[in-house]
């Protein structure tokens, strides 16, 4: 399989979250690299109980034959100037780049409200076309750094931080150069406001990444309308794994496909293990993904 152009790799957020860990936080490492290589998923994404030495990864992922898909970095660039970012990231990019990581996740930490008591709302913004100006440049060259070292910066778009809906995005994406990929999140676009097929052909060119996770739209509205925090919305299950949900992943697939995408789809449901248990719904997400991936593509009728 490593052959195909698009692998399914996984978040160990299914077994544990960084973010709450109260929420398989007891679970060991090893019990999701084990149960993970078992389904079926060919990589991992990295986590908070991963190592943080190539050496020990490289040991580690190749006893139970799995890839370093890529990993986290906290950014600031809304913040801090580029150079500064170059020099935060260093230790991080490099052992993504030692194990052959082709993106590295950029999430946009700054003012985020993602991990604090406050409801969504009070997300922050770029109020105005400069603001947005002054970050795309400022990415831009953040991202061409990680770029001379063989790593493209996959943007995250994420709830609770500067770019959550689709707007945001096309904002981002008409101010930054080419450098600065795009990370498609199907939960977070559909969360933030967005029909995940319509934002994803509007920027597959730039799309580097792609994080598979799926929603209850119940939950979703509820967060909306009683003003729930980002970790009160993943708590009362506003996320779950492909093919639980209402989003279209066969569409989805069908547009990467199409459009010759080479990389990875990455489960990455934030749910709590105790209520969705973390084989279960692992196995799901991937016998969904991998059942779209192999299914023949569709002829027209002349």
């Amino acid at each position: 399989m490593k052959n195909d152009p698009i692998r399914i790799g996984i978040n160990p957020i299914s077994w544990s979250n960084d973010d709450l860990p109260s929420l398989g936080g007891e679970t060991p490492l090893s019990t999701a690299l084990s149960e993970g290589k078992a389904i079926g998923y060919e990589g991992f994404e990295l986590g908070n109980k991963f190592p943080k030495e190539p050496e020990a990864l490289r040991e580690l992922m190749a006893g139970y034959g799995l890839d370093v898909v890529s990993g986290w970095y906290s950014g600031r660039a809304a913040v801090r100037p580029a150079k500064e970012e170059n020099l935060a990231v260093g230790k991080h990019l490099r052992l993504l780049a030692e194990h052959g990581c082709k993106v590295m996740v950029y999430g946009e930490v700054a003012n985020a409200i993602q991990g604090e008591p406050q409801p969504l709302y009070k997300r922050p913004r770029f109020r105005t076309a400069d603001d947005w100006k002054r970050y795309g440049e400022n990415l831009t060259e953040f991202a061409r750094f990680t770029l001379s070292h063989g790593v493209r910066l996959a943007y995250h778009h994420h709830m609770g931080a500067y770019v959550e809906s689709p707007d945001d995005v096309d904002q981002l994406m008409a101010n930054t150069g080419e450098e600065v990929g795009l990370l498609f999140d199907s939960g977070h676009t559909y969360f933030g406001g967005g029909d995940p097929l319509a934002v994803l052909d509007r920027h597959i060119a730039r799309i580097c990444h792609v994080h598979c996770k799926d929603v209850r739209p119940g939950v979703v509205r509820m967060a909306r309308n009683r003003h729930w925090t980002f970790l009160e919305s993943v708590l009362n299950g506003a996320f779950t794994v492909p093919g639980d949900g209402v989003i279209d992943f066969a569409g989805i697939i069908a547009r990467l496909k199409a459009h010759d995408y080479r990389g990875w789809l990455v489960v990455e449901a934030e749910q709590d293990p105790s209520v969705a248990p973390s084989y279960e719904y692992a196995e799901k997400g991937y016998r969904t993904l991998r059942t779209l991936l192999d299914r023949a593509p569709v002829e027209e009728v002349a």
